[in-house]
């Protein structure tokens, strides 16, 4: 709840800067991190993954 008051506020702050208003800015600022909650640790643990089997693999692979 925090974290979207202070997207909302970043993002309105971004919008102002053209001079027309900062409301677009405030949903996308609050859209932006709903998203970011749900997809950097679901990109981490699919990069953990990514790296463990890579490591893994890397172990059986025949001697040249």
């Amino acid at each position: 709840m925090i974290g979207d008051a202070i997207a909302g506020w970043i993002g309105n702050r971004i919008d102002r800067r053209d001079g027309e208003g900062g409301t677009l800015g405030a949903l996308a600022g609050v859209l932006t991190w709903k998203a970011a909650k749900k997809i950097v640790p679901a990109a981490i643990v699919l990069g953990g993954a990514a790296y463990a089997y890579h490591h893994f693999t890397r172990g059986r692979e025949p001697a040249a």
